[in-house]
């Protein structure tokens, strides 16, 4: 007799439906498992058997063969271990053989028989419930599993005993609660910044629309503070950008409790990170870091610091927000809709183009460490802007700048026309910066100032079909920041400026 469990495997953020089949047969004593294990389902082996020990049962002095279908599928990680002891547990009848048939079962054993937490329990859980079927799933990982749905039938036990006991009807296993983190307090504000009006309205304008932002200034400008405080700004997570949020967390382990925020992602790697550290990979194909800040921010602060193939592998998920990584025996693909907010010094020297300063190498060091920088990767920067350091009339002033909750009423209220905007045209978008090209001179086709200045610039200064549009989209921002229907010249102005300094940048790569 086979029995049968079903469990997934996961291919990015998608769960793959595997079926765990179990066969207690004469033979040559001893566990077999086939069907392109990795080394990590390889060891459940012994896991399993020192589980079933601990939890009272022994293993049959028999053949026992664990077939994971289907067989061509690669299985990694740890959370078979589960689903193959439930599964020999069925075998040899100490759980009814029809009780698992309901369920999708994931989880890791200890020698004792307790369950550990596995990563992916959101993603199982919701393909679970779109096979009509219920998730069994360790205790620390049933507050992550319960945001799939209210209908969903989820069992969160402690140990293998737990399970027999409720499935014998002797222990009833509660549903577990989603699980939610507290909110944050204390986070960074704008009115610790003092001066800097320039770069807090560039700032603005970013959070507004969504845009990519490249600040440049000499070392303690405040480029970094600027940065961090970004998410103070930025309105919460949608309920489906949550959910998809949570899932590339769940996939990567780091979800501390199964416990689910409402804030934005906001992931600042060192610049000595790799291209797989960036956009993902390694030997099971893990999100990455601008898969990580989906739908947040990714902060590369001393931006020319990065190693050129590191920068430009950044150019394809800017621009379709999908970071695929193709391997010669699997492809993934995971979201990666991002919001890159870059900072960087003028030169090596980080003081080219302040008052009193001259440097040794002379021009030369500007042009050599900005050339770091490709041309198309700036192209897909909306917003640069010069950041210069802070005078000390600035420092001393008394009193506090704006707050950080001031300017995210306003970002929120050009957000939510930017939103129903999108809706209204049935657009799948929340943000200027995310509008399709086709539409972009429809949501912001200027008036007839705006455009003849639009022309004239585009001649003079050369803009590719991209920039184009591009400055479209940031004068679309700031005519909602200002509350206004139609795009004007001064919108366009303001716009093209932001653009000016990043085409003599690209000039200079």
């Amino acid at each position: 007799m086979v029995s049968r469990v079903r469990t997934v495997a996961f291919q990015g953020i998608e769960a793959v439906p595997v079926d765990v089949q179990v066969m207690i047969a004469p033979g040559k004593v001893g566990m077999h498992i086939v069907g392109l294990p990795d080394k990590a389902v390889a060891e459940s082996r012994e896991r399993v058997q020192a589980a079933l020990h601990a939890s009272g049962l022994s293993m049959p002095p028999k053949k026992v063969t664990v077939n994971l279908a289907p067989a061509d599928l690669p299985k990694e990680g740890s959370h078979y271990d589960l689903p193959i002891a439930l599964g020999l547990m069925a075998a040899l009848g100490a759980l009814p053989g029809d009780a698992l048939a309901g369920y999708v079962v994931l989880g890791e054993l200890s020698l004792d028989g307790t369950l550990t937490p596995v990563a992916g329990a959101l993603p199982a859980a919701i393909g679970a419930n779109a096979e009509g079927k219920g998730l069994i799933c360790p205790h620390a990982s049933g507050a992550e599993a319960a945001w799939a749905g209210a209908d969903i039938d989820i069992l969160a036990p402690r140990s293998l005993i737990a399970i027999a006991n409720h499935f014998r009807g002797t222990q009833v296993l509660s549903r577990p609660e989603p699980g939610v983190q507290a909110p944050a307090i204390g986070l960074p504000d704008l009115a610790d910044i003092k001066g800097q009006e320039s770069a807090k309205r560039a700032l603005e304008v970013a959070a507004a629309g969504g845009h990519n932002l490249l600040m440049v200034g000499p070392p303690g400008s405040g480029k970094s503070m600027l940065a961090q405080r970004l998410p103070s700004i930025l309105p919460p997570l949608t309920p489906r950008e949550l959910l998809e949020v949570s899932m590339i967390a769940s996939i990567a382990g780091e979800l501390s409790g199964g416990k689910l925020t409402d804030r934005r992602p906001f992931r600042a790697p060192h610049h000595s990170a790799s291209m797989a550290a960036m956009v993902g990979g390694g030997l099971r194909a893990r999100p990455g870091e601008v898969s990580l800040a989906h739908n947040g921010v990714l902060f590369l602060d001393e931006f020319p610091e990065f190693t050129p193939q590191v920068l430009d592998s950044l150019r394809q998920p800017l621009e379709t927000g999908d970071c695929m990584i193709a391997r010669a025996n699997h492809r993934v693909t995971y979201p990666s809709r991002i919001q890159l907010i870059a900072a960087m010094n003028p030169c090596r020297c980080g003081m080219a183009g302040e008052p009193g300063f001259r440097c040794l190498r002379g021009p030369r060091c500007q042009t050599d460490y900005q050339a770091r920088i490709s041309g198309p990767m700036l192209d897909r920067i909306d917003l640069r802007i010069e950041v210069p350091a802070v005078s000390a009339s600035d420092l001393i002033r008394p009193g506090k700048a704006e707050a950080s909750a001031v300017v995210a009423a306003r970002v929120a209220q050009a957000r939510s026309m930017q939103r129903a905007r999108f809706e209204a045209l049935g657009l799948d978008c929340t943000t200027n910066a995310q509008c399709p090209t086709g539409a972009v001179e429809e949501i912001a086709l200027p008036d007839g100032p705006g455009l003849a200045l639009l022309r004239d610039a585009s001649e003079k200064l050369g803009f590719s079909a991209r920039a184009y549009h591009r400055v479209l989209k940031v004068a679309r921002t700031l005519a909602d920041l200002d509350g206004a229907e139609t795009v004007g010249r001064i919108h366009l102005a303001e716009a093209i400026s932001y653009r000016m300094a990043a085409d003599r940048m690209a000039q200079a790569a």
